[in-house]
């Protein structure tokens, strides 16, 4: 029998990728038609962040996460969703004073940054238990937001992922399980090739899932060009899988994704080459740990 593994497939994200891949999707109508056909193709999960409809630019709007949601929900009522609370995280030393933020921050409260977890009340969200250098800005999480950020998650019945880029970002989640502010089984996410977190390779990802508690389900992705590699790895190594525009805008070399649902169409064959088979959203609530719709 074929090993059951949940494919996420994370839509859009919030880097300048629009511009380098026309098919990332921007305005609500998008990101929920990119959902759908997502689901269509084989993701029992799709990971969620929302965009200034008029500039494409990352945002924190509730009424565009609600659009979303609602959109999704109108066609797909199956579809487990995951939105991101990684929005509000960034922050850029401003000059000549570091002390002061500079063009690009936007760095929130941990209410600001749960506002829409509160109110929609998705069935998973991420918690991003990192600081670290994210490419050219620092991404801050401190252990005191964390702790407000997964009171609130609690409090609106839902599912926290939560995201490590290294390794001391596990020890960290373990204490915070630990003090109880995250609920066992944990379900965690290894983000690799981000720079400048861990590398997307074996060694890393196989130490990172060997320091994981034991109890924990998890997934794994890696960015751009580490993407189809770190499917195969994960899916071989016990865990589950993440694809999608946010991570990676090519379906092969030189080739742009042409959607989502692309991505997610050559996950499940590869996974299906690997005598592993997606999992639909009812038995990947069971792997993850969700009350059962």
């Amino acid at each position: 029998m074929s090993r059951k593994t949940v494919i996420t497939c994370a839509l859009t994200g919030s880097f300048d990728t629009p511009s380098k891949n026309p098919a990332v999707p921007v305005s609500p109508q998008a990101i929920a038609q990119s959902a759908i056909e997502a689901a269509q193709a084989g993701a029992a999960v799709v990971h969620i962040h929302v965009r200034d409809p008029q500039t494409a630019k990352p945002s924190m709007d509730l009424a565009l996460y609600r659009e979303v949601v609602e959109r999704i929900r109108e066609r797909d009522g199956d579809v487990i969703l995951n939105l991101t609370t990684g929005a509000g995280g960034r922050y850029v030393p401003g000059e000549p004073d570091p002390a002061q933020a500079g063009p690009g921050t936007s760095l929130a409260s941990p209410e600001a940054r749960t506002r829409h977890v509160t109110a929609l009340r998705p069935e998973i969200c991420t918690l991003d238990v990192a600081t670290m250098n994210f490419g050219e800005h620092t991404f801050l999480n401190t252990p005191a937001h964390l702790r407000a950020m997964a009171a609130r998650i609690a409090e609106a019945g839902t599912r926290p992922e939560i995201e490590v880029f290294d390794l001391g970002q596990i020890e960290l989640a373990k204490h915070l399980i630990a003090e109880g502010h995250l609920a066992r089984p944990p379900l965690f996410q290894l983000c690799l090739g981000i720079p400048w977190g861990a590398p997307a390779t074996p060694e890393t990802m196989l130490q990172m899932r060997d320091r994981l508690p034991p109890d924990a389900v998890w997934s794994a992705f890696g960015i751009a060009r580490a993407e189809f590699p770190m499917v195969a790895l994960a899916a071989t190594a016990g865990g589950h899988v993440r694809v999608g525009l946010e991570d990676n805008l090519y379906l092969s070399r030189g080739q742009l994704a042409p959607s989502n649902a692309a991505l997610v169409e050559k996950a499940a064959t590869l996974l299906s080459l690997l005598d592993c088979a997606p999992a639909t959203p009812t038995e990947a609530r069971v792997l993850f740990g969700l009350a059962p719709r």
